[in-house]
């Protein structure tokens, strides 16, 4: 991290208070309009949407307890054109339209194209996706424009490079525990994004509530180093240490988070050598208490006759069943990945794979549960 870079802190509101959990469009506005004021007086401004939050609802109850209480200028709203749902260049139209209504503004502070990654780069290429979000920038309805990426170091580095001059930003998946991990690679994401020199927004800095909530061991590390520090401020800290990162984002549910992150970020202290040292311990105490224990050797993927990247799905599994909430950005790498690969359903238990596994486990069993996990039904739901 350069001595003189300041990091900005942001309300993510993917999982906003709801009243019943199986209505993600009940929310509790009571309570959201606490949490969005607390945010403020806390003096942040930036607040994260996306079309298809919450039901596709997100944003009207974005609207509805911020924007209709308080004054335009004294927040900043980020939300994203959704690349998975957009039929045409016409549809892009008509989604960026609804959008204004749905937030009841006149324009976004940034906009981002949502999930890109392998399923999603061929048809923004085909409708020029990008030439759109520039165009509404220089029609003045964009002040910012980004992009959220969810696939390997390869593919960003391709897309900067062909379209590099329309990005202001990108959005990147950064934590400890996915620094290293194959599926993810936020390390190199995170080069690539500076050796083009885009500011980097971070998303998932608590993976979902894993490194909110760690298993006692790795929590009691936490606390023997720094007492009085929350295990989710370690996160926070760790993702915006990293070099050319200048916002992180996190969804909160109560005012103790609120006080609790904006205190991290109002009086920020980079991560130190030692303190990262502790970091690599917790995750290797993570490591060992996760469902499937694979090494991600990948012995078992060679001669695989479904191509099935068992290593990477398993990394994404261990990952999901520690994320707390109904909504977890793993399910969009399985996806991605699945695309050039076989998916876990492909398996033809010739256990093959299980013959050449180091540790010796039940491959095609836990195959299985991973289909079970991913596959079952959509992962983003339609608008009603």
């Amino acid at each position: 991290m350069k001595d003189n870079q300041k990091v900005d802190f942001g309300f993510g509101c993917m999982r906003l208070p709801v009243l019943r959990q199986d209505d993600p469009a009940s929310f509790d506005y009571e309570k959201i309009q606490q949490l969005f004021d607390a945010f403020l007086e806390a003096g942040f401004t930036y607040f994260d949407t996306a079309y298809t939050y919450h039901g596709y609802h997100g944003e009207e109850g974005v609207r509805e307890a911020l924007v209709k209480r308080h004054p335009r200028e004294s927040f900043q709203l980020a939300t994203k054109l959704p690349l998975r749902d957009f039929k045409d260049a016409e549809d892009m139209e008509r989604i960026f339209n609804e959008q204004l209504e749905h937030c009841g503004v006149e324009y976004f502070d940034y906009y981002l194209l949502h999930n890109m990654g392998t399923n999603v780069y061929e048809k923004c290429k085909k409708y020029d996706a990008f030439g759109f979000v520039a165009g509404k920038k220089a029609e003045g309805k964009i002040r910012q424009v980004g992009m959220s990426f969810h696939d390997m170091p390869e593919l960003l580095e391709e897309i900067l490079t062909n379209y590099g001059s329309m990005i202001d930003f990108v959005q990147l998946q950064i934590n400890y525990m996915d620094w290293e991990q194959p599926n993810v690679q936020s390390r190199r994401c995170l080069e690539i994004a500076n050796r083009f020199d885009k500011p980097v927004v971070v998303m998932e800095p608590c993976k979902g509530g894993t490194l909110a909530n760690l298993p006692e061991e790795a929590a009691a590390l936490l606390k023997d180093c720094d007492p009085q520090a929350s295990a989710a401020s370690w996160a926070m800290r760790f993702a915006a240490s990293q070099e050319g990162v200048v916002r992180v984002l996190s969804g909160m549910n109560s005012l103790e988070q609120v006080a609790d992150n904006t205190s991290t970020f109002r009086d920020f202290k980079p991560i130190s050598p030692e303190e990262n040292a502790v970091i690599e311990n917790v995750c290797r105490i993570i490591e060992k208490n996760t469902p499937i224990p694979c090494t991600g050797c990948a012995y078992c993927t060679h001669g695989c006759p479904k191509n099935i990247a068992i290593p990477q799905y398993f990394a994404l599994y261990n990952s999901i069943s520690r994320t707390t909430g109904g909504f977890s950005s793993q399910a969009a790498y399985y996806r991605n990945i699945s695309l050039k690969h076989g998916k876990a359903s492909d398996c033809i238990h010739c256990r093959q794979c299980e013959q050449a596994c180091p540790q010796h486990l039940p491959i095609t069993d836990y195959l299985k549960q991973v289909a079970e996990k991913f596959e079952a039904g959509s992962s983003f739901p339609t608008r009603k």
